[in-house]
This record gives C-alpha cells, structure tokens and sequence, in this order.
C-alpha cells in the first residue's frame, strides 16, 4: 500500500491506500477505533487488496497522525472527506471498528451521499435513545480512571480487554508502544467523551450490518449492538471466539461477512436473504431474522 497524508489547520492525516484497476467494484474504507492505528485491519488489507480499492488510515491523534489540534468525530469525518476527495472516490462502503464506527456515522450524517453501505465491529450507535444519563456520566470519568492504572497494567488489560486470542492481544500492545501513559489517557478521554456531543439521530442511505465479538466485555458495547438490532433491523452478528477487536481475533471470519455483504451489495440486496440468514445463525445466537 502507498503512504500518503493530507493537511488541514489542525494537523497532517496519514492514510494508505491501494486502488483497485476496476472501477465497478466497491471501494473500502477501514476505520481503526480509539488508540489503534491503521495495522488493526492487515488481515483485512490483505484479502481485499487487488479486488477492491482499500484505503485505512491513522486517525488524527492516533498512530502517525500527531500531533492533532481539537479532535471531535465530526472533523475527523472531515479530514475523511478530503482523502476521499483527493483520491477521487465518490462513495465508499466504510468498515469502522469501535470509535471507527463513530467517524462512519459522523460522515454518514453530515454527507449520506458518499456512504454506500456501513459494517461496523463492536462500536456503539449514534441517536440518543440508547443512552441513559448513567451512560453519559460515565463516559465522562475515563481520564481519571484510566489514570489509577500503573502503566503497565493499563496496557496489558487494554490488550486483554480488545482481544480474545494471543494474535489479538499482541497486534493491540504494538499499536499502544507509541503512546505515552498520559497520552493514552487523554485519547481515551477524548475519544469518549467527545462522543457525547457527537449523538444524534442519523437516516442510513444505505446497508448497515453489526458485528461484536462474543467475548466482548468493553463496556455496554454488546448491549447497545442488541439494541440497536432491535429498533432498526440491521443484521447482527456474534463472532465466535472474538473480543473487542473481532477482525484481528478471527479475521476469516471477519472476511467472510464483508464478502457475503458485498455480494448483496452488488445485487441490490440490503438484508440477508434466506440463505445468507442461515449461515448468519452459525455466527450469532442473537441475531433474529
């Protein structure tokens, strides 16, 4: 993949790409989540390179991306805007992992346009609904939690807590080795409290479908995922064997829904058919037809 970065008042994104020479299919975004970077999905680079156009990024503030001035959710789905702009893509089906997911329904609410469909992997829904004022109270203490935690400590149950298999837990302490304690500490403050202003009610254009590990334990993370289920009907599935960071703990598995979701895609198909519903049912035990 190429290297390459874009440049605003608040700071250089890097991003990496590598374009696909047939222009009909599907161009795909990857979106890391909060203090990973763009080495969160290699096993999904991977198997898309040379069929689709795959684009990932460091976030600003994550990875290569630093320093960053006045990080929300609503300018990083700007500096997005602009790497699509640049590159001359028009619409994108985005995969967005965790607070990947946040920046996928940032721009999916500000420019639907661009959207072709969302797949997203343990992250959390925007629309106030799903948040009690316990929910938003909470998110607004992690600086000061996380801080109680020796360094070390914090990383090793960062590490376990995004991932379910060894491959997992080791891609994560790698992502984290760039960052200082406090450095990690302010992101994570950013990144969940900066949430809070960023809830609204947005009008999918296009297919959604959830993912969340089966051993996912951040948070309310899997609750939200059945909720969210509930009230809009997006397909959900439960990915054995998998934590927070389902795509590196399976990324086969992981590879398969994109595949099958593309495919329906392609033949103008937004929810599962029958067929595809019985094998959703080998990956999740909620998901309800």
């Amino acid at each position: 993949m190429e290297e390459r970065s874009v440049v605003s008042e608040r700071g250089r994104t890097y991003y990496w790409i590598e374009k696909c020479v047939r222009p009909e299919r599907e161009n795909l975004v990857f979106l890391p989540g909060l203090t990973a970077d763009h080495r969160l999905f290699d096993g999904q680079i991977q198997h898309f390179s040379g069929r689709h156009t795959v684009l990932t990024w460091d976030a600003p503030a994550h990875g290569k991306s630093r320093p960053y001035q006045d990080f929300s959710y609503g300018h990083l789905a700007e500096e997005l805007q602009t790497i699509l702009d640049r590159e001359e893509i028009g619409t994108a089906v985005l995969i967005g992992q965790s607070a990947g997911g946040f920046v996928a329904q940032s721009l999916l609410a500000c420019a639907p346009e661009r959207v072709k469909g969302l797949i997203t992997i343990g992250t959390c829904p925007y629309g106030s609904r799903y948040y009690s004022p316990s929910d938003l109270f909470w998110l607004k203490q992690t600086r000061w939690m996380f801080r109680l935690f020796p360094d070390r400590l914090l990383r090793a149950s960062m590490a376990r807590m995004c991932g379910r298999t060894r491959r997992g837990r080791e891609n994560m302490l790698q992502m984290l080795q760039g960052y200082s304690k406090d450095e990690l500490c302010r992101l994570m403050y950013l990144g969940f409290a900066g949430f809070i202003p960023e809830i609204r009610d947005t009008s999918p254009c296009g297919p959604i479908w959830l993912t969340v590990g089966e051993h996912d334990r951040t948070g309310k993370v899997r609750a939200y995922n059945e909720a969210w289920h509930r009230a809009e009907g997006h397909p959900l599935f439960l990915i054995p064997g998998a934590a927070h960071n389902a795509n590196v703990d399976q990324p086969e598995a992981m590879n398969r829904i994109i595949d099958r979701f593309l495919r329906q895609l392609s033949e103008g198909a937004h929810s599962p058919d029958e067929s595809e519903r019985g094998r959703q049912k080998q990956w999740s035990s909620f998901h309800r037809s």
